[in-house]
């Protein structure tokens, strides 16, 4: 009897050291875990951290307001509606102008569009409407684009998509007259923005990408 319950007292101290061992071994697993998962987001993050570094260190800038774009018609027209809407294709302003590029209804006509609340809820429609707009525009501008492209305006020089941005802005005709007056002819919007300044602000984007079409259409 005796040997009997000590060979029961045996066995459960086994169990015990068993599951200790287990539990041990549980342990080390779930440190060994979180260490490596510490190490890989640590990691991670000074990937991120060197792949979005575009400032120096001593660049108050936050990432919010950094807006990097190709000098391309991507981003030549992403850096129009932003100036122009904050890139928001349900916008109207004040004045009634409608959309991501804020066009305004009579140059919508123009297009064959009449329904000013189907155009806001329709970004495909929009953006055909801003390329269909540009060929337009290049196609009345295109002398002027050849002429002046490369020449200095009160110290602003001259590009093709400065031309097309300040004819968005202004309309071709005005345009036109501001070239072909070397600056003389002054022209402002609603709200106090030049000709001028968008010729500088949208200087040097490649916008080979629009051909010059009279007939344009959506």
């Amino acid at each position: 009897m005796l040997s009997f319950v000590f060979l029961l007292y045996i066995c459960a101290r086994q169990i015990e050291s068993i599951l200790i061992i287990r539990n041990l071994g549980l342990l080390l697993l779930l440190f060994m875990l979180t260490s490596f998962t510490k190490d890989l987001t640590s990691s991670t993050k000074e990937k991120i951290a060197k792949t979005n570094k575009t400032a120096p260190e001593n660049d108050t800038t936050t990432a919010k307001d950094i807006l990097i774009l190709d000098k391309d018609f991507i981003g030549f027209k992403e850096a129009l509606a932003f100036k122009e809407s904050q890139g928001r294709y349900t916008v109207i302003n004040k004045l009634g102008y409608l959309g991501k590029y804020q066009f305004g209804k009579s140059t919508l006509r123009r297009f064959k569009i009449y329904n000013s609340q189907k155009f806001l809820k329709n970004p495909p429609l929009q953006e055909r409407a801003f390329t269909a707009l540009c060929k337009v525009n290049k196609w009345i501008l295109r002398r002027d684009i050849s002429r002046f492209t490369g020449k200095k305006i009160h110290g602003i020089v001259i590009t093709e998509s400065g031309i097309l941005a300040a004819a968005h802005l202004a309309g071709a005709g005005n345009v036109k007259k501001f070239l072909r007056s070397y600056g003389t002819f002054r022209f402002k919007d609603s709200f106090g923005t030049s000709i001028t300044s968008y010729m500088k602000k949208f200087a040097g984007y490649d916008v080979s990408y629009i051909i010059a079409d009279k007939h344009a259409s959506v």
